[in-house]
């Protein structure tokens, strides 16, 4: 059953039971009254009669003066004479009051009956309750017609919701009810319903721009790995094709060539793989971690690699509740793309920082990362000018870093110099400082 109709039924049931019970109380009220206002013109006439015999008015006189619509009065003096109407006998349907006279020299001891015909309560009872009935009848139908016509505007905020989310459901957006009243019932509904609307169409363009990224990410990715699958196919072919006398030399550079591109799809399908760790949540192993520790090791391997880079390490020990392999990754990716920066043979330099944060901030003196382009390096399979990688480390990096709560940034050196820098910051609940070393 539609809100209008159980409105309009739930309000009509009331009434039928409002109605009678209300026609009941009136007519019960109304007869209590009548039979006390005639008890009282009864008694009230009675008491006159006795004022009058006091004041020795004439029999003749009493009777007129008493007399009034509705009742019958009866004058019997001591010697049997009967003024007024003659007395009736007392019946179901006639009220009685009688007393004697005890004033006046003709009245002293007469009989004073005053009767009343209660039929006529009665029928006003009878002509009462036929009004109520009708009168609750044409107010049941008034009330229903206006039920019917008034739920009609009282619900027409509903049916412009019901229409909006209908509009909706098909395909068509930004439609909103904006009420133009928030205290009311309806008006909070409305404006909740349009805030669930700017919700659903916001996580819905969310959403949809999510997909779009994951499409493109997922055709990088596709072509990214198609140019190492590529290699591997052409050196295994021509590999297959060789003949006996080919040179050792020729031999050796094939497998080469398929042991690089083997290892470079490994290395982008690995990436691939932390980065779906991390969108699922990456889980962390931590434990006490030291800073100074993890930057020295990465220093030492990139001194092995890069013999002429200038390295320096600065700054106190820090020991962080955190996952080392991940953070050994980060500052892996950094220094490696320092070197890359530098072609090998320029400086790198690495800052440990303990103020209200632990950071680590790694610098280089290669050509730098345009303002424009400091946050574009962070996104998935983007290579900068110089870059040879996979485009996946920064991402990967920032990734792991976000993962303990921190954050990873590129920005500019601190001494101004050409080249770039980038921080690594790290939250500082359960940390360790250890004097500088």
């Amino acid at each position: 059953m539609s809100l209008r109709r159980r409105v309009t039924l739930t309000a009509l049931v009331v009434l039928l039971i409002v109605l009678p019970i209300t026609g009941l109380a009136v007519k019960a009220i109304f007869d209590a009254q009548a039979e006390r206002n005639l008890n009282t013109l009864l008694n009230g006439r009675a008491q006159l009669a006795q004022q009058l015999a006091r004041q020795n008015v004439a029999p003749t006189n009493l009777v007129r003066r008493i007399d009034a619509d509705g009742i019958r009065v009866t004058l019997t003096l001591r010697t049997g004479q009967q003024f007024g109407a003659p007395p009736i006998e007392p019946t179901g349907q006639i009220r009685e009051v009688r007393t004697t006279l005890q004033g006046g020299q003709r009245t002293r001891g007469a009989t004073l009956v005053l009767t009343s015909d209660t039929s006529l309560l009665d029928g006003a009872s009878r002509t009462l309750r036929r009004v109520l009935f009708l009168s609750g009848a044409a107010a049941l139908l008034i009330t229903a017609l206006a039920l019917i016509l008034g739920m009609r505007f009282a619900l027409a905020p509903l049916d412009a919701m019901t229409s909006l989310a209908r509009s909706i459901a098909a395909g068509r957006r930004g439609g909103r009810l904006q009420p133009t009243r928030t205290d009311t019932e309806l008006g909070r509904t409305a404006a909740a319903f349009d805030e669930m609307l700017d919700s659903l169409e916001g996580a819905e363009h969310t959403a949809r721009g999510s997909e779009q990224r994951m499409r493109q990410f997922v055709a990088d990715a596709a072509h990214e790995l198609r140019t190492p699958v590529a290699g591997l196919q052409s050196a295994a072919e021509t590999l297959l094709q060789l003949t006996p006398d080919t040179p050792t030399q020729r031999r050796e550079e094939l497998e080469l060539l398929l042991v690089r591109e083997s290892r470079r799809a490994g290395t982008l399908i690995a990436d691939l793989l932390e980065l779906a760790r991390i969108d699922a949540g990456l889980e962390l192993r931590r434990r006490p971690v030291s800073l100074h520790e993890i930057a020295t090791t990465q220093l030492d391997r990139l001194h092995l690699v890069a013999p002429a880079l200038k390295i320096t390490l600065t700054g106190p020990d820090v020991t962080l509740y955190a996952d080392p392999d991940r953070l050994t990754q980060i500052l892996a990716n950094l220094l490696d793309n320092a070197r890359h920066a530098t072609a090998g043979t320029g400086e790198v330099e690495v800052r440990i920082i303990h103020n209200h944060e632990a950071e680590i901030v790694v610098q280089d003196n290669g050509p730098g990362v345009p303002p424009e382009d400091r946050e574009r390096i962070f996104q998935r399979l983007v290579h900068g000018d110089a870059s040879r990688g996979s485009g996946l480390g920064l991402p990967i990096a920032r990734g792991f870093a976000r993962a303990h709560g921190g954050e990873l940034v590129c920005l500019d050196r601190s001494d101004g110099h050409p080249g770039a820098a980038f921080r690594l910051t790290l939250p500082t609940t359960q940390t360790f400082s250890n004097p500088a070393t």
